[in-house]
């Protein structure tokens, strides 16, 4: 798993286009309708640069955010700062974090999932998911499909551009576990005119939504819903990310 070391720098700039107020907002709703188990500790798992780690504390949550990178919780604790938030960030790593009692809601959004080195290391989290989950707690996460990595990422480029960073962004994908790997060579342009390049290197795999479900229920998880991506609509063919909605 990398550590996103250049990456958490530019992270925020590069991801400009989602809407996290409104994606809290839906992930509330669905926290809503399924959690029975009476409180409001949330965990925000693979948290990143605290975005949405602040979203939902703005809404209410008692909020504990958990990143194995120290470069993008840096980052999330600028915004602690600037907010004035009592979010707790904590550096870990998914596939074997550690809490002081257990969460009413975790949370993991952004395909943070897809971003686990193994099939192994989806089900070794989702096993440590649900002994820190309270019963009647709910455990809310999204997934890019088989489909969207071969269809969408594939062994496709792109070029992202602001004011600043230019990145250029490379994908190769594989059909061992659906896997893209991802080159991202950044340039940024200092004020004598010259470009500095940094570069990032990483993968991400996704296992069909029936692995997915088995390891749910496997862990002792009911799936609640399946949803197409921040909507209530069913899962389609095309669906390029999956809301998964279990409960303990």
């Amino acid at each position: 798993m990398s550590n996103y070391s250049d990456f958490a720098f530019y992270y925020d700039s590069l991801t400009g286009n989602v809407d996290y107020k409104k994606r809290a907002a839906y992930f509330d709703m669905l926290i809503k309708k399924y959690c029975t188990s009476g409180g409001r500790y949330l965990v925000d798992l693979a948290c990143g640069t605290g975005s949405l780690s602040e979203e939902f504390a703005s809404l209410g949550y008692d909020v504990v955010g958990i990143d194995y990178s120290e470069e993008m919780l840096s980052e999330a604790l600028d915004k602690k700062f600037d907010s004035g938030s009592d979010i707790q960030y904590v550096c870990q790593d998914m596939t074997s974090f550690e809490l002081y009692g257990n969460a009413d809601i975790i949370v993991c959004a952004l395909d943070s999932i897809n971003h686990l080195s193994s099939a192994e290391d989806i089900r070794k989290t989702i096993e440590r998911v649900f002994m820190f989950l309270k019963k009647g707690g709910v455990f809310i996460f999204d997934a890019n499909t088989a489909y969207k990595h071969r269809e969408i990422l594939g062994n496709n480029s792109f070029v992202i551009e602001n004011d600043q960073v230019f990145c250029a962004w490379q994908n190769t994908f594989s059909e061992n576990d659906n896997r893209v790997d991802i080159a991202l060579d950044f340039f940024e342009k200092s004020e004598d005119g010259r470009y500095t390049r940094y570069s990032e290197d990483f993968s991400e795999i996704a296992p069909e939504c029936e692995t997915i479900d088995k390891f749910l229920t496997d862990a002792g998880f009911t799936i609640e819903a399946h949803f197409d991506e921040d909507s209530t609509n069913p899962v389609h063919e095309k669906t390029q990310r999956i809301i998964y909605a279990a409960k303990k």
